[in-house]
C-alpha cells in the first residue's frame, strides 16, 4: 500500500456565522476513531523536531488550531511531508507511521486527538528499531 494510501487530510466543517468562526470534531464520526486522549503543542518554533517515533496501537489527528507547522510522515519506504495551515485542515495518522512534526510559526497550537490513552510501551522511538519492526531493510 503506498504511503499516499495510509495517511487522509480531513476538512472539518466551518459551522460559524456572522459571530465567528466555529469548528466541530466528533469521534467515530469526523475522526475515524473513538478520542480517547487529547493533547496539544505549542510554545515551539521553527528549529523544534516533536514527534520522532511511530506507534504500534495508537492512531492520530493533528489540527494545527492555530499557527502552522508540518508533519513529515514516512512508511519506511516512503516520505510525504503535509503542512497543516487551516484550522479545519487535520491529518489522519493510523498505527506504524514514523511522523515528526516541525517548523512551528510562533503561534502554532497543534492540537493532537489520539485513539488511546497514553502507554509508553506502544511508542518506537528509534527509527533503526521500527523500520526492523516492520520488516523494512535500507541500504
Amino acid at each position: 500500500m503506498a504511503l499516499q494510501d495510509k495517511f487522509r487530510i480531513l476538512e472539518f466543517p466551518d459551522l460559524g456565522d456572522e459571530r465567528g468562526k466555529l469548528v466541530v470534531v466528533e469521534g467515530e464520526d469526523m475522526v475515524p476513531f473513538a478520542i480517547n486522549r487529547v493533547f496539544y503543542i505549542y510554545g515551539s518554533d521553527d528549529t523544534v523536531m516533536r514527534g520522532q517515533h511511530a506507534n504500534r496501537i495508537s492512531e492520530f489527528v493533528l489540527i494545527n488550531v492555530s499557527g502552522t507547522s508540518k508533519v513529515r510522515i514516512d512508511d519506511g519506504v516512503e516520505e510525504c511531508i503535509v503542512e497543516l495551515n487551516r484550522p479545519r485542515m487535520g491529518l489522519y495518522l493510523p498505527a506504524m507511521v514514523w511522523k515528526d512534526m516541525y517548523d512551528f510559526s510562533a503561534d502554532s497550537v497543534l492540537l493532537v486527538l489520539a485513539s488511546t490513552h497514553y502507554d509508553g510501551a506502544e511508542y518506537i522511538r528509534n527509527y533503526e528499531d521500527y523500520l526492523k519492526e516492520i520488516g523494512v531493510t535500507k541500504k
